[in-house]
C-alpha cells in the first residue's frame, strides 16, 4: 500500500500530465473553441478578431480542392486534345486500344523529318523567287533594314547611260506626235492627188477638182492627143 504522501504525489503527477495534455491539444487544434464554466472569464478570440486573416472553413477547403482537381483534369484533357502526338502513358497493363493515327484507314501523315525538309524546300523556293524578281525588275529599290549595308546604284553610276525623266519622256512623245501631224499635213499639201482616207462615216466634203465652178481639165487621153 502506498502512503498518503505517495498518493498525493501521484495525484499531482497525473494532474500535471492532464494539464500538459490539454495544453498540447489547445496548441495542436486552435480551431477548437475554449470551453469555460466560469461566467466571469472572457476574452477575445485570436482567430475571430476583426484584424485576423480570413480563414476558410472545412467545407470551403474541400470545395477548393475539388475545383483544383477539376481544373487539373480539364487541363490534361485540353493538353491531350491539342497535342495528339504525345503518347498515352498508362500504368495499367490491361488497358489497350487502337491508335487513331496508326490505323490502316488513317490519312497519311508526314514525319518530322519530312516536314522539316518541306519547310526547307519552300524557303529555298522563296529565296529563288526573290532572286528572280530582283533580276527581272531592277527598277525596284532594294529594301534593307541594316544601316551598315550600302552599295552603288547601277542606274546612278557615272558611267551609266543618261536616262530621261518621266516629264522628258512625255514631252518627247508630244513633240513626235506634232512632227507626225506636220509630216501628214505636208504630204497632203504636196500630193493632192492622194485620196483622203477616213474611217468616220459621218464625215464628208466636196471635191475641189470636181466642183461645178472648177476650171475644166482635160483628161489623160485628151492631153496625149493634144500633145
Amino acid at each position: 500500500m502506498e502512503s498518503k504522501e505517495e498518493a498525493e504525489e501521484r495525484a499531482q503527477v497525473l494532474a500535471d500530465a492532464l494539464a500538459l495534455k490539454k495544453l498540447a491539444t489547445d496548441y495542436m487544434h486552435p480551431e477548437i473553441r475554449v470551453m469555460s464554466v466560469d461566467p466571469c472569464a472572457f476574452g477575445r478570440n485570436y482567430f475571430e478578431r476583426p484584424s485576423s486573416v480570413e480563414v476558410e472553413s472545412t467545407e470551403e477547403a474541400e470545395e477548393r480542392a475539388q475545383i483544383l482537381t477539376d481544373a487539373a483534369a480539364l487541363k490534361k484533357l485540353a493538353l491531350d486534345y491539342m497535342h495528339p502526338e504525345i503518347k498515352v502513358t498508362n500504368v495499367d497493363p490491361s488497358t489497350f486500344g487502337r491508335n487513331f493515327f496508326g490505323r490502316p484507314s488513317a490519312v497519311e501523315m508526314e514525319s518530322s523529318d519530312e516536314a522539316d525538309e518541306r519547310a526547307q524546300i519552300l524557303a529555298d523556293a522563296l529565296a529563288l523567287k526573290k532572286v528572280a524578281s530582283d533580276y527581272m525588275h531592277p527598277e525596284v529599290k532594294v529594301t534593307s533594314v541594316d544601316p551598315c549595308s550600302f552599295g552603288r546604284n547601277f542606274f546612278s553610276r557615272p558611267s551609266a547611260v543618261v536616262m530621261e525623266s518621266k516629264d522628258e519622256a512625255e514631252e518627247r512623245a508630244h513633240i513626235l506626235a506634232d512632227a507626225l501631224a506636220l509630216k501628214q499635213l505636208a504630204v497632203d499639201y504636196m500630193h493632192p492627188e492622194n485620196k483622203v482616207t477616213i474611217v468616220e462615216p459621218c464625215v464628208f466634203g466636196r471635191n475641189y477638182f470636181e466642183r461645178p465652178s472648177s476650171v475644166e481639165l482635160e483628161t489623160v487621153e485628151e492631153s496625149e492627143e493634144h500633145a
